[in-house]
């Protein structure tokens, strides 16, 4: 059978989620309140570290509308376990006993110690500040470093160490590489503490059905599925018993990749009350109780020759875990382990990483997870190489770029890229900039010595996308990620269903898997019904994160259709009497090839397998299958990055003037997806690398606690973006695709911090700590005219 070329993958189809977006009509967690629903309010804890001496929760129960007050000791026998770690990464590691609440010691702020549930969400948050806890306080520990010294107060005393685990990674001979090279660069950069800062807040509504003795849970999540799972293991009640359902979701980020102690107490305290129990996270809870992102000290060197070739590279990472280990929490770093080459080819490799605990919020998946941050590291020494060589930093990059492959190649960190074509990538960047114009831009303002200086700065990446396989090399113990699920059905109608187990919230799925499936069936997408976030519709499934959605679940959606194709086929030419390796197949009609003869659609052959009146024999009636796509590597797109900025060297202000990316993710679905998703990613990449840090004081309290005082940039903050896109197939999928969600945030924050110091570097600035806010760049720029001033008084005397 042949069939014709695709007619909507690669096509800017309109999104079908957006109309209910625009319009309000919409259905978010929050909107969700069932008659007789109980609303839940926290009382958390205000020190970073205290033992709790006694809880009085005699005023708030006996304030109106309150139903019922817990802490530790009311509901700790409801739970088989603690909050779970998925993704122990040694065997080894330490890992700390984590309640829904807190149990006789508060590890961070925002720990939570009691729970109130009352009539009203008001009711409930007024006597939560009723209930009066008194804590003896004990020493903290903020800093990374600090907590690894021998007299550090301990997070968690049972465990004897705030070290949580060391992860190694070595190949070829690293001692050997440094000794041949004829320069070594080392750099000292830190990954500070983000917020995920979705628009939507975490919510959940645990319903309890009074009838069959189940639950459905409600949550603004990312990962349904996984919810359904860990609640079952966590409070003993049946997986089959928990339907969960995840809404429309207002954007992600990495934090609602996890599940967290609002969840389980949802269905626990719903099942001793036998009533819907609600929830919904203000914005201090959200900088306070949600999991962070980043949260590095890296501590990379990288020896070369004279004439820029990298022999060898070195990165010895202190990972914050803060308090706790959530379900990600110790294998980010680790994860970034893999890409801290970048796209650079050399011979020798090493990476270490300590975990370490601190009484601050603990860290997770964030935006980029791991990748981001290697690819800060790498694009920054690469920077420091050039300096120290005195080449233009496109040069040393030039020089050290994998070359042009189509099948899997091993690169220093012993993983296997898929395909890549950097070079082409970079210079077509640098031709979209206008490099050379801007170089020499630069040099014409350094020598007009203005106080306003043009910066340019590269953030060339790739990254591990997919999130898979199910069984992983390289001695990275994932528990997450891997196959994934879909049904693709023909109603007697002739319309399509498709089932997906991915959990969309906001990267379009409900649209790009209609253009694959319009594709493979000949039917139109808005033909095309697509279903997905609801345990219940779609029991299996490895839900959306770390650019997995596309390459695994968009694969198995199109593997699916295809087995609906080929029973299609053989009915097809059943009705037609005709041998199935005779008919083609075009936009959804087959008939004999090359002949003007008889025709059936596949909407006729989806009724005649619905009635099964006239089947070949044997076969089974209607038009389903269901298919799982379990891929033998990860997805590596890449691309480069490119920023102009321009740095007021009075005030340290920067603007960035313009904005070029040039990404490669493979074929491309559908491009205005993908532009969307590379604005977000950028915007975030650079909310990090100028604005935004999550600060503790010296104590461990927040100083950065709500959206007044963490600043995330608006629109008018950033430039407008100019993207191109190139196509590397992926050899390890069948739709030939890698993913695009994070990219935009891995590629961006080098490109901007590299940016940022290239406009000042003549004036002898060579460093400056993300976010460059202008004070810190104020700053980097008045400490280099002090040495200057300093080295011109000792040269004088």
């Amino acid at each position: 059978m042949t069939t014709t070329a695709p007619r909507y993958i690669g096509t800017s189809l309109l999104r079908k989620e957006d109309p209910a977006l625009l319009t309000g009509r919409a259905t978010w967690t929050d909107d969700i309140a069932p008659s007789g629903t109980l609303h839940m309010a926290f009382v958390r804890s205000p020190l970073p570290h205290a033992r709790i001496t006694s809880i009085d929760t005699g005023e708030a129960k006996a304030h109106p509308g309150v139903r019922a007050v817990y802490t530790a000791e009311d509901v700790d026998h409801e739970f088989l376990a603690g909050i779970p770690c998925g993704w122990p990464v040694t065997e080894d590691i330490r890992i700390p006993d984590h309640r829904p609440l807190a149990r006789g010691e508060v590890n961070h702020v925002g720990d939570g110690v009691a729970v109130v549930l009352a009539t009203s969400a008001a009711a409930a948050r007024d006597a939560a500040d009723l209930v009066d806890v008194e804590y003896e306080e004990l020493p903290a520990v903020v800093d990374m470093a600090d907590a690894l010294a021998d007299d550090a107060p301990l997070v968690h005393e049972e465990l004897g160490s705030n070290h949580c685990y060391t992860w190694p990674l070595a190949t070829g001979d690293i001692d050997a590489a440094f000794a041949e090279a004829d320069v070594v660069v080392s750099g000292r950069y830190l990954q500070q503490r983000v917020i995920p800062s979705p628009m939507e807040p975490r919510a959940v509504v645990c319903v309890p059905d009074p009838v069959g003795g189940g639950f459905t849970v409600y949550t603004a999540t990312q990962v349904p599925h996984f919810v359904r799972d860990l609640l079952a293991a966590v409070t003993g009640v049946a997986d089959t018993k928990i339907r969960v359902i995840a809404p429309d979701v207002g954007g992600g980020f990495g934090a609602k990749l996890n599940v967290y102690a609002e969840e389980f107490l949802a269905l626990v305290l719903a099942r001793k009350l036998n009533a819907p129990v609600k929830w919904t996270e203000t914005r201090s809870e959200h900088h306070q109780a949600t999991t962070h992102g980043r949260g590095q000290i890296q501590n990379i060197s990288i020896g070369a020759t004279r004439d820029g070739r990298i022999l060898g590279m070195k990165i010895e990472l202190l990972a914050d875990m803060g308090a706790y280990l959530q379900l990600l929490t110790p294998g980010i770093a680790v994860f970034g382990a893999f890409t801290f080459c970048g796209l650079y080819d050399f011979g020798s490799y090493s990476f270490t990483c300590r975990g370490v605990f601190t009484n601050l919020t603990p860290t997770d998946a964030y935006r980029g997870a791991g990748r981001s941050e290697a690819a800060y590291g790498h694009e920054r020494i690469m920077d420091d190489l050039a300096r120290e060589l005195g080449m233009d930093p496109a040069e040393v990059r030039l020089r050290n770029l994998h070359p042009k492959f189509d099948e899997p190649r091993t690169v220093p960190s012993g993983v296997q890229y898929d395909s890549g074509d950097y070079e082409t990538c970079m210079r077509r960047a640098m031709e979209l900039a206008d490099y050379d114009a801007l170089r020499a831009e630069q040099k014409r303002r350094r020598a007009e010595g203005g106080p306003v200086q043009l910066g340019i700065g590269f953030g060339n990446f790739t990254e591990s996308g997919g999130l898979s396989p199910s069984k992983v090399a390289a001695g990275v113990r994932l528990q997450s990620g891997g196959w994934e699920q879909a049904t693709v059905r023909m109603t007697t109608s002739g319309k399509v269903e498709v089932v997906t187990g991915t959990s969309p919230h906001g990267q379009g799925h409900e649209t790009a898997w209609s253009q694959i499936v319009a594709d493979k069936l000949g039917v139109h997408p808005d033909d095309i019904e697509v279903l997905h976030s609801d345990t219940l519709i779609a029991p299996f499934g490895r839900d959306t994160y770390g650019s997995r959605s596309l390459s695994v679940g968009g694969s198995a959606v199109h593997l699916a259709a295809g087995k609906v194709l080929d029973k299609a086929m053989l009915i097809a030419a059943h009705l037609l009497e005709a041998d199935e390796k005779d008919l083609e197949f075009d936009a959804g009609t087959f008939r004999v090839a090359g002949t003007s003869g008889p025709s059936v659609t596949i909407q006729q052959v989806a009724g005649a397998a619905a009635l099964a009146a006239d089947l070949p024999e044997g076969m089974e009636p209607n038009l389903t299958a269901d298919s799982a796509f379990d891929p033998p590597n990860f997805t590596w797109p890449f691309g480069t990055h490119v920023c102009v900025t321009e740095v007021d060297t009075e005030t340290g202000f920067t603007r960035i003037r313009r904005y070029v990316a040039v990404d490669d993710c493979g074929v491309v679905v559908n491009p205005t997806i993908v532009e969307g998703q590379l604005h977000g990613g950028i915007a975030q990449g650079i909310g990090q690398a100028l604005y935004e840090h999550a600060t503790f004081d010296a104590d461990g309290n927040p100083t950065a606690g709500n959206l007044a005082s963490y600043t995330v940039p608006s629109a008018t903050d950033l430039p407008n973006f100019e993207l191109d896109q190139m196509v590397t197939p992926s050899p390890t999928n069948p739709l030939g695709v890698k993913g695009i969600g994070e990219s935009g945030s891995i590629g961006s924050s080098p490109a901007v911090v590299n940016a940022v110091i290239d406009a000042v570097a003549h004036l002898g600035v060579t460093h400056v700590d993300m976010p460059a806010t202008p004070q810190a760049v104020w700053r980097a720029i008045a400490e280099a005219r002090r040495g200057d001033n300093r080295a011109s008084a000792e040269q004088n005397s």
